[in-house]
């Protein structure tokens, strides 16, 4: 081998020495560093599900420390008897008699964090005392539920008989709370009362009543309609999307239900308006429906509550949108 082949073969020898160490280099550093790299990201990920195990568990604790200040009590035996008291004082303030009523406990029922108590409740009364009496009970400040609500005719006829269970939760363990206070301050005459009248009026369960024969015809001239302040609107309700206006006659003591189209002394009704506007009677008092009249081509709105006497004049600008095209 002369000089020059000597001379190729050291520096091919050098280079594949360079490769082999850099491999060795590589496997030795590069590869340890890509593994702490892997554990670093896997350590932030962990780190990241901590976290938002974290807000959960916290947001969590929030809203059992919510419902458990809405509870009677941690305590089954107190919490029941709370319970039962309350039911018995609203059976009172619905104008219901409390011997009409029979209450049966419910429960406990074991849930997740909670046991669920109550009570089964029976009995009969008048078809506006049951109404206020499931009003009170659903808008009581304790947590609860209303289950099985049932309603049917009595035997008297002015009496419908009621059966459901109410049922409340005591939370199991119990985080340290401030109870709120759990004195209902709902009203019987309130606007949200009122929205049941309908209910009462309907009577679904009321007896057949066979329609009188018509009147003979009169031999002397009708009696001209009594005045327009003797009719008072009573109810605004919907029934399967379509609006009932109830019109109460003070003097005779009767309620006729309209809908839209029908005349009404002289008028015709050609909707009814649920909007939010200040009461034009009562300032500061927010009015929430109304019904328009078309009388002679002009629009003119009565309020719940008013009588037919007490109509406004409205522009066409004051009509809701929808009314534009009547």
């Amino acid at each position: 081998m002369n000089q020059r082949e000597k001379m190729l073969a050291g520096v091919v020898g050098g280079m594949v020495g360079l490769l082999v160490c850099g491999f060795g280099v590589r496997a030795m550093f590069v590869g340890p560093l890509k593994e702490a790299d892997k554990k670093i990201r896997n350590t932030r990920l962990n780190l990241a599900k901590i976290e938002q195990e974290k807000r959960a568990f916290f947001a969590a604790e929030d809203a059992v420390k919510r419902v458990a200040a809405r509870t009677f009590s941690d305590d089954l035996d107190e919490a029941s008897a709370s319970s039962g008291r309350m039911i018995t004082r609203l059976i009172r303030q619905a104008g219901l008699r409390e011997a009409d009523f029979s209450r049966l406990p419910v429960g406990p029922r074991r849930l997740r964090g909670a046991r669920e108590i109550g009570w089964s409740v029976r009995g009969s009364g008048s078809h506006e005392g049951v109404v206020n009496l499931i009003y009170l009970l659903k808008q009581a400040p304790v947590v609860h539920r209303i289950d099985g609500l049932s309603l049917a005719a009595s035997e008297r006829s002015e009496a419908v008989r009621v059966s459901f269970r109410w049922l409340t939760l005591a939370v199991s363990p119990e985080p340290i709370v401030e109870r709120e206070s759990l004195k209902s301050v709902a009203s019987l005459d309130s606007d949200e009362r009122r929205v049941y009248d309908a209910a009462i009026e309907r009577n679904v369960f009321r007896p057949f009543i066979k329609a009188p024969p018509p009147p003979p015809v009169p031999t002397e001239p009708v009696e001209p309609p009594p005045a327009w302040d003797a009719f008072q609107v009573v109810s605004l309700s919907e029934w399967q999307g379509r609006p009932e206006v109830h019109v109460r006659d003070l003097n005779a003591q009767t309620t006729a239900s309209y809908g839209v189209g029908d005349k009404l002394f002289g008028g015709e009704i050609v909707g009814v308006d649920y909007r939010a506007v200040p009461h034009p009677s009562k300032p500061g008092l927010q009015s929430h429906s109304r019904v328009i009249l078309r009388i002679d081509g002009a629009f003119w709105a009565v309020e719940r509550g008013q009588t037919l006497a007490e109509k406004r004049a409205l522009t066409t600008d004051q009509l809701p949108a929808d009314f534009s095209k009547l």
